[in-house]
């Protein structure tokens, strides 16, 4: 049978149009898909403290301040790596108020914001890992970072806390506060004095911002999913903690008693200003 040459140009324009709805039908797949548009999120790291700011407690040997930003700088890398955007609260060895740590986050749209930090208390014996956070939208993110971080690390688990610091009340995006292991612990401090444990702190970190959307609706408090579901974790609702609560923590030994009778002083202590309500750093005992 012979075809014409306006058959044939109709014969392909269909196949041509064809063409097109499927590449289109394929890209909005693509967009739908939350796995695969992973990495067009940006992701807002912020390493803590920084500065004049060291972190920890008086007389603390390892300085929380090149810690965190020594995690947060191998993060960057990882996530950069698997096409993420990435931005940082701070690059260097700098002061940067709370304010500004969650107006960068909030400046980004379709980002999450991951905190970094150390733990420390005046008994040495005190370890392990725990994260942080605080909007209920929060908690799978959450859920995904501890379910990697404390499942990688030789420390135990200290679970997954709800808890109203400054830069995770404040941030209208997901954001998650991560405390990697305690400085003041003899063998948590030697293990982050160790690159190679840095790094892989930032991979599990990063493995927790990529498995964001697998996880369940399953409760557990370990880590026990040997697919890639991740159950979603259980958590301690801090919320309710009181303002003495927080002045137990490494902050308090640096307010003199006058500080702490001066109201004016103590409402001071919780603006955005400070690093302590930002930095859970619970009492221990």
């Amino acid at each position: 049978m012979k075809i014409g040459f306006s058959q044939l140009r109709l014969i392909i324009a269909g196949f041509s149009f064809a063409s097109m709805v499927c590449t289109a039908s394929s890209a909005a797949q693509t967009s739908r898909d939350p796995q695969i548009s992973g990495p067009s999120t940006t992701i807002v790291i912020d390493a803590g403290h920084g500065g004049f700011d060291h972190g920890g407690i008086p007389g603390q040997r390892i300085p929380e301040k090149e810690m965190t930003l020594d995690v947060a700088q191998r993060l960057k890398g990882v996530l950069t790596a698997a096409g993420y955007r990435v931005v940082m609260t701070r690059d260097s060895d700098v002061f940067v108020p709370l304010a500004t740590r969650v107006a960068i986050a909030n400046s980004y749209r379709n980002a999450i914001f991951v905190c970094i930090h150390f733990n420390s208390a005046k008994r040495a014996g005190a370890d392990g890992i725990e994260t942080y956070f605080y909007s209920r939208d929060s908690l799978p993110l959450a859920s995904a970072v501890h379910y990697y971080v404390a499942g990688g690390a030789p420390t135990p688990n200290r679970g997954v806390r709800r808890r109203g610091f400054y830069v995770l009340r404040k941030t209208n995006v997901p954001a998650v506060l991560v405390e990697c292991g305690f400085l003041t612990n003899p063998n948590e401090g030697q293990y982050a004095q160790t690159a190679s444990y840095r790094q892989k702190l930032a991979e599990e970190i990063a493995a927790g911002v990529r498995g964001r959307f697998s996880v369940t609706s399953t409760l557990t408090s370990t880590r026990g999913a040997t697919g890639e579901s991740i159950p979603l974790q259980s958590y301690t609702d801090q919320t309710n903690v009181s303002s003495s609560g927080r002045s137990r923590s490494k902050h308090s030994n640096k307010r003199s008693s006058r500080n702490k009778s001066s109201k004016k002083k103590k409402r001071s202590s919780e603006s955005p200003g400070s690093e302590a309500s930002a930095t859970p750093k619970e009492p221990e005992g």
